[in-house]
């Protein structure tokens, strides 16, 4: 084994509007756009969010994006930690428009969940580990 270490870098989504769709981040979680260009042809837009990398891109020239129609093999959702007051952000959240697929609700003892949707079908669950608080 070598002494190779891994740490998370980013998250990569397909957007059919790149742009609105990371105002969307920064509008609803608080990201922050950190830059954006074109790669490979189509527009890119990175955005800083609790630390980690959203990397929302558009349609490149030769692909054809298809519709999410619901659950699918591979990756289902991201999660994101909440501290604080776990309640409070997602009423916050309603009040700017966020639509929750799952409302809050005791996941176990120690972890309270939500669901979020985001732009292009992209599932977003919004976790308060009530022990990391």
């Amino acid at each position: 084994m070598t002494n190779a270490t891994l740490s998370f870098d980013h998250v990569h989504l397909v957007a059919k509007d790149p742009q609105a769709t990371a105002r969307w981040y920064v509008d609803k979680l608080g990201g922050e756009i950190v830059r954006s260009g074109e790669v490979k042809g189509a527009p890119q837009v990175y955005v800083s969010i609790a630390g980690a990398l959203v990397i929302v891109r558009g349609q490149r020239p030769a692909e054809s994006a298809g519709q999410k129609p619901g659950l699918q093999w591979g990756v289902d959702h991201f999660g994101l930690r909440v501290k604080g007051d776990f309640d409070g952000f997602c009423t916050g959240l309603r009040g700017k428009g966020v639509t929750f697929s799952l409302e809050p609700v005791d996941f176990n003892p120690t972890t309270r969940i939500a669901f979020i949707n985001a732009p292009d079908g992209v599932s977003i669950e919004l976790l308060n580990r009530k022990d990391q608080a």
